[in-house]
């Protein structure tokens, strides 16, 4: 029996290649017959440079860039591809991640240093910049990126977004360079959808101060242009995706970019199952997120999909809506304490679980 094992990173605890491995370790001690294929994957948040560089191989370089409250953050890009069709990823968290900044003093925190990786990979000679958006822990519209090319403005770009207040001219950098967002999120920069409204509670922004943080976007907006405020993944990463399409770059679902590089739809075909998972498996899952995304191309296949997640907290209809056969909880099977404390361990045992279900070897 072939299996594909495409999870997503364990937020806080397993990145992906390690949830894959642990998977993979679980399922072998039942059917140690079983052919597995792994395929670590991403939707554009932490973790996109470790998993396609798993896939891809290329160079990894090291930098050290601003972080989201200016302190020297070490970060590392991904450069793939022969000279004059080099492909550079970026992953913006690295650089303005929400782990960075703990939740706190979102309102000054700076995409800055997203600016100093993509100035990075132009010098290492990219002609094509592909960025991954999630998990960011700044709100600045990207104006901070766009500080870090060259932007200039009558207020501080990389103030985080109170430097916005009262802006009126912003002056774009040139920008010759193809620049792909890859982004799970399509929501607009701005109003009841925007970033700052549905993002900003977690980022660490008060709900009181949710009305005057949108309205400092919204005059960012005005000062460049409202047209691509409104675009779909405008406000992802809280607005790098705005910033991006300001400078004439594309937006692309993160988890369908992963899957084209990993050629993930002929993969699926070659399985007769396809194991997906994440963190948390719950209703936000179908926002553009791994397991629905790897369930999308599974169903394209025909071939069915099952999720082992940290939590589930979906129900049997949903889950069918979302196209997963079955959902299993590491918290349930393991419990919480050791979820936690052995994360790696407890996934091995879920999938060897799962597999007593699922494996033909298994049933034999």
């Amino acid at each position: 029996m072939r299996v594909l094992v495409a999870p997503d990173k364990f937020a806080g605890t397993l990145s992906a290649v390690e949830a894959a491995e642990a998977i993979a370790a679980g399922w072998l001690r039942r059917a140690p017959g079983d052919e597995l294929d792994l395929a670590p994957m991403s939707d554009g948040g932490p973790g996109f440079v470790d998993v396609l560089h798993a896939a891809l191989g290329g160079e990894l370089l090291a930098v050290t860039v601003r972080g989201p409250h200016g302190d020297p953050t070490p970060a590392t890009l991904l450069v793939h591809g022969r000279r004059g069709q080099v492909t550079a990823y970026v992953e913006s968290a690295q650089a303005c991640g929400l782990h960075l900044t703990g939740g706190e003093r979102a309102e000054s925190a700076t995409t800055y240093g997203v600016g100093e990786l993509v100035a990075a990979a132009i010098d290492a000679g990219a002609t094509r910049v592909v960025l991954g958006l999630g998990g960011s822990g700044t709100n600045d519209g990207g104006a901070g990126m766009l500080a870090a090319l060259g932007a200039t403005a009558d207020r501080p770009l990389d103030q985080g977004v109170a430097g916005l207040a009262g802006i009126s001219r912003v002056e774009l950098p040139a920008f010759d360079i193809e620049l792909v967002a890859a982004t799970d999120v399509d929501n607009q920069l701005t109003g009841l959808f925007g970033a700052t409204k549905v993002f900003g509670p977690q980022k660490g922004i008060a709900e009181e101060r949710l009305p005057v943080v949108d309205g400092w976007l919204q005059e960012l907006a005005a000062a460049t242009d409202r047209r691509v405020a409104l675009a779909e993944g405008a406000g992802a990463a809280g607005g790098l995706g705005f910033a991006v399409l300001l400078l004439g770059g594309t937006r692309e679902p993160g988890i369908r970019l992963v899957a084209e590089v990993l050629q993930l739809s002929k993969r699926a075909g070659k399985a007769d199952l396809v194991i997906t998972g994440e963190g948390a498996f719950d209703y936000s899952s179908r926002g553009g997120k791994v397991p629905y995304g790897v369930a999308e191309i599974a169903g394209e296949a025909l071939r069915p999909c099952v999720v082992l997640a940290g939590q589930v907290q979906v129900g049997s209809r949903e889950m069918r809506a979302l196209g997963i056969e079955s959902a299993y909880s590491l918290v349930e099977a393991a419990g919480e304490e050791r979820a936690f404390a052995d994360p790696a361990g407890a996934l091995a045992d879920l999938a060897e679980r799962v597999a007593r279900t699922w494996s033909r070897e298994s049933r034999e």
